[in-house]
């Protein structure tokens, strides 16, 4: 079930939203818990009972942590069997077919069947979340025993189950035992949500279309403006879909007396690789930091240890999206420019002018969305090689490719990729506040006018077009 969707904006939000209003506090974990397995299973019983009974592997797991002495043990155990679940569930497929080409390279004849395994959705996002818990319970030693209840609310969270972002169980566990709601927090809930709404609806679904048609034509019909059309848009796309989607889940938590933490900061911005994964996908980025690369030794050992801990962090980022070799490059490639970086680059850009050294990171960012959209390693090296102006001949303009729609919702994508309609809005604030106390309504129905509008418009384009799901439900 999409949030985008009409039965979602219509149906099961407004109940969930009602249910959690007038029932007894004592009762609205339990109401979020059995909404949120609905929600889940919208989707299919298998990947339903797949959910269940990780969580409630991983709830006796977090049991024997706080039991056990030897609570190390525990935690190692309970990591490997995640890492085995995501194994099996992710990797299976793609780790048969190398061993299968390594063997037919040595001339070993074998008849291995495809394994095809049914991907749970989200399972990426929930398993990591679990592995949070029993890092953070293992960190803690706390003396308040773990419930099964909480647990699965922690885990099956509906508003972040799917697609994140990633909720540390340490920031949320109090949410879940004692939260407070107010009129405030629920009215800038909304906004958040409608933001999310048409970031994803009107935005990310057109920049979908423009960006599937010209990356999936075949490279010999392709010209360099097509493809550079298409990554751009492609580019825009998985940015507005994916904060848009965080932007609803942080909204309906606000909503449900949750506090969600951000999960993007305007990462186009961004003059460096470094600030690129400051900004993009923080919940992500933050995860691998704490969970992975410092228990790695992180920055403390040797400077060749350093760059190797990030090159090992980046290649698992790289494997998180997907069993792909597209995927491996994509991270790999990212993890080069932040060890570049480390060596002196940084210094160098931060020496630049603003333009060049956001030039450099936006281009490096986006090659890498190359590899990340076109899964076959080839092709997307193909790609990459027409874009340059490799390949096929060289067309003489763009301009030829753009229609009315496409120029203006290219247009809102760049212009809210930045930070300038946030400042705009400040200093429209500023001004209103110095006519006086009496221009706090004006404002406020100017504010709830567009907010309106664009849920409107959001409604309006769900209800004419097609079915498109989230990019990041593939994770």
């Amino acid at each position: 079930m999409l949030f985008s969707s009409l039965t979602f904006l219509f149906l099961f939000l407004p109940t969930a939203l009602l249910l959690n209003l007038v029932s007894p506090k004592s009762w609205r974990n339990g109401i979020l818990i059995i909404l949120s397995i609905l929600f889940y299973a919208w989707g299919g019983p298998t990947d339903t009972l797949i959910l269940l009974g990780s969580i409630l592997l991983n709830f006796l797991l977090a049991k024997r942590l706080q039991k056990s002495n030897s609570s190390i043990a525990w935690l190692q155990i309970g990591i490997t069997l995640n890492v085995l679940i995501l194994l099996f569930f992710k990797y299976s497929g793609f780790i048969a077919e190398n061993i299968v080409s390594l063997l037919e390279a040595c001339s070993v004849s074998v008849t291995i069947k495809p394994i095809k395994v049914r991907l749970p959705l989200g399972v990426s996002f929930f398993t990591f979340q679990q592995m949070s818990m029993l890092w953070d319970i293992y960190r803690s030693k706390s003396e308040k025993k773990i419930t099964l209840p909480e647990t699965a609310l922690y885990v099956g969270f509906f508003p972040q189950l799917i697609a994140g972002p990633i909720v540390r169980y340490h920031d949320i566990i109090d949410q879940i035992q004692n939260r407070t709601h107010s009129i405030g927090l629920f009215h800038s809930g909304i906004q958040r949500f409608i933001i999310g709404l048409f970031k994803k609806v009107i935005i990310a679904n057109t920049c979908a279309v423009i960006a599937d048609k010209y990356m999936d034509m075949p490279i010999s019909e392709l010209n360099t403006s097509m493809a550079w059309l298409g990554i751009v848009a492609y580019s825009f796309q998985i940015y507005y879909d994916f904060s848009g989607y965080s932007d609803m889940a942080i909204g309906i938590g606000r909503m449900l007396g949750f506090r969600i933490l951000e999960n993007f900061n305007f990462p186009y911005i961004s003059r460096s690789i470094q600030e690129f994964w400051r900004r993009w996908h923080m919940s992500l980025s933050s995860w691998f930091k704490d969970y992975v690369y410092i228990p790695l030794g992180g920055n403390r050992g040797s400077v060749t240890r350093t760059y190797a801990n990030l090159l090992i962090v980046f290649l698992l980022t790289g494997l998180w999206h997907g069993a792909t070799w597209s995927f491996i490059f994509w991270g790999l490639f990212h993890g080069f420019f932040l060890v570049l970086e480390r060596l002196g680059g940084k210094k160098l850009l931060d020496k630049l002018p603003n333009p060049i050294s956001w030039s450099y990171a936006i281009l490096v960012v986006i090659i890498g969305w190359v590899y990340f959209r076109i899964e076959e390693f080839g092709v997307a090296t193909d790609y990459l090689l027409l874009l340059f102006g490799y390949g096929n001949e060289v067309d003489r303009g763009i301009l030829h490719l753009f229609n009315r729609e496409n120029v203006s919702v290219l247009f809102l994508a760049l212009i809210f990729s930045t930070t300038l309609p946030k400042r705009l809005i400040g200093k429209f604030q500023i001004q209103f506040k110095k006519l006086g106390s009496w221009s706090t309504l004006p404002y406020e129905m100017l504010r709830t006018s567009l907010l309106i509008g664009m849920l409107f418009l959001s409604v309006l384009y769900e209800n004419a077009n097609s079915y498109n799901p989230f990019i990041y439900f593939r994770f």
